[in-house]
């Protein structure tokens, strides 16, 4: 006897993707997430082009996280130019990293999870009894836009950030007000952790995994490092991104996937929080405390409470952040190269986890490009996760309803941003 269950599109999450799972006599023989987007070759369509080219090319590969492609793009470049960018310039690049992950993380936690979970087909059904919680989500987001835009020039694919600096940077009223809204809004994140943190979430495919994630060169909570902690302890340079993320190929995928070690890993909020948790402050680690056990280590899902403590993370940073950055009065000069010709990895965390951007440069131009995406490296440990729910749900004779369910909440728990993940053609021989 055979089953079939395909989810196409799949809905609330980013860009086009699909769920195909069949069993036969009882036993599962097939579960795969499909990346339906077409390649955005980036990695050839920049070649040629001059590092300034580059980042203008290199954050339109996405329209979520824009910004952490430019910004782990400008990192990369500025190591083969051998550019040392000026303080305030690094706390600039900060605020609009932070106010990247504010949009991301508010748009997943209160539009496209909250729904799974509270039997709600969308975050607009939900209004009738979450009206508060859903746009309270939607202020955080509102926010977070709005850093973007300020700080990047516009909100998708801001041209402000670039080789060496900033074009311009913000003026003091602005970001004094920046502030203030940051701590209004902090008790909405707090709220929003709670209302995740305390549910009770299914254990029948809970199995341990790897999570790597950036190291912060501060030695504190971060999402920018030129090293890569693994939860089995070892950290290494970005450099050798390539040893930890083993690209392959995947014939039902027009994303690449990876393997450390020959295993499934997973990056992103989850991978921050149970590598990076214990050095939180503030509010943020109380919430920590409060929430993390040791189910964390093994079921995705407590990715969607690990987004909403870093939310109330990034507003108690902004203020900071800010202050750091009033600290220099005048807006320094874009620091010029000291070379035209070498390479450079540049590892930021985009809001789904490590994105590594790696260029060779020539005589000022990029000669070769390599782009290693959060979502492709996560993809292994969503189809690990969604084939043992179904095993599982399989012993207990769930019907095919419950099972498309529950593979859904399992693939958007990891947020997937399938736009970014493509990078080849799908073929299929006849």
């Amino acid at each position: 006897m055979k089953r079939e269950i395909v989810v196409e599109p799949m809905s609330r999450v980013e860009g086009e993707g699909s769920i195909h799972i069949q069993i036969e006599n009882g036993k599962v023989k097939k579960v795969h997430f499909n990346i339906l987007e077409g390649t955005r070759l980036i990695e050839t369509l920049v070649i040629g082009k001059t590092p300034e080219e580059e980042v203008s090319i290199a954050c339109r590969i996405c329209a979520i996280c824009t910004l952490s492609h430019r910004y782990a793009a400008l990192r990369a470049l500025e190591k083969a130019l051998g550019i040392k960018i000026h303080a305030k310039a690094h706390w600039m690049r900060t605020l609009m990293h932070l106010g990247e992950f504010l949009e991301s993380n508010a748009l997943h936690v209160f539009l496209l999870a909250l729904p799974d979970f509270f039997g709600y087909p969308s975050a607009i059904a939900m209004l009738d009894k979450y009206a508060e919680e859903v746009t309270q989500g939607l202020e955080i987001k509102k926010f977070g836009n709005k850093i973007m835009r300020l700080t990047s020039g516009r909100m998708i694919h801001g041209e402000n950030p670039t080789i060496g600096g900033f074009g311009k940077y913000l003026d003091k009223e602005t970001l004094l007000a920046l502030q203030k809204e940051a701590d209004a809004l902090l008790p909405f994140a707090e709220r929003a952790v709670h209302l995740l943190g305390k549910l009770d979430f299914p254990s029948y495919f809970e199995e341990e995994t790897t999570f790597m994630c950036c190291e912060p060169e501060n030695g504190e909570y971060g999402i920018v490092g030129d090293r890569i902690r693994i939860s089995d302890g070892e950290v290494v340079p970005v450099e050798e991104y390539q040893r930890l993320t083993n690209e392959m190929f995947s014939p039902h995928s027009s994303a690449k996937h990876c393997l450390y070690k020959g295993k499934p890993y997973t990056v992103g909020a989850l991978a921050r929080m149970n590598n990076l948790g214990e050095r939180l402050n503030g509010v943020a680690s109380t919430l920590f405390e409060t929430y993390w056990n040791k189910r964390w280590l093994k079921n995705p899902l407590y990715n969607n409470v690990a987004q909403a403590i870093e939310l109330v993370w990034c507003l108690q940073q902004i203020p900071f952040v800010i202050e750091n950055i009033l600290e220099h009065v005048d807006d320094p000069p874009l620091a010029k190269p000291t070379r035209n010709t070498g390479e450079g990895v540049g590892a930021v965390e985009a809001p789904r986890g490590t994105l590594y951007h790696h260029y060779w440069i020539k005589d000022g131009l990029v000669a070769k490009a390599n782009l290693i995406i959060p979502t492709g490296q996560s993809l292994e440990d969503l189809e690990k996760y969604m084939r043992k729910a179904v095993e599982a749900l399989l012993q207990q004779n769930a019907d095919d309803e419950t099972l498309r369910l529950q593979s859904e909440m399992i693939a958007r728990a990891y947020d997937p941003c399938i736009s970014c993940s493509t990078h080849l053609v799908s073929l299929e021989r006849i």
